[in-house]
């Protein structure tokens, strides 16, 4: 099966909310070192919601992809549903199965967010 769907590819290509915010109110950055992915993402909070999300990335199609729909995702939800979260749900955006080496890419936006929420 060909990891590199039309949407993860899509996503790759024209990341959505790609881009550093002027002014977060929460930023962090997240390191794969086993093949050199790196995320940083930055957030606008108010009233316990994300009002607004951006990151700046470099990497892998699987882990800049699997930022950008978590981004879109993330985008006006609450924090407290944000913390629940769990790896399943990043791989049901992506649609497809994760094999045990493509993990860490695919949840390196995940642990990002669960970085600056915590």
């Amino acid at each position: 099966m060909d990891i590199y769907t039309e949407t993860i590819l899509d996503h790759y290509q024209h990341p959505h909310h790609a881009g550093a915010l002027g002014k977060p109110t929460i930023s962090t950055t997240e390191h794969n070192p086993l093949c050199g992915d790196v995320i940083r993402l930055d957030l606008k909070i108010n009233k316990d919601t994300v009002e607004e999300i951006g990151f700046v990335g470099n990497g892998c199609a699987i882990s800049q992809a699997s930022m950008s729909m978590l981004a879109d995702y993330v985008e006006g939800k609450k924090i407290s549903v944000l913390k629940k979260l769990k790896p399943k749900d990043i791989y049901n955006l992506l649609g497809i199965t994760i094999s045990p080496g493509r993990t860490k890419c695919a949840l390196l936006g995940l642990n990002a967010l669960q970085k600056n929420l915590h």
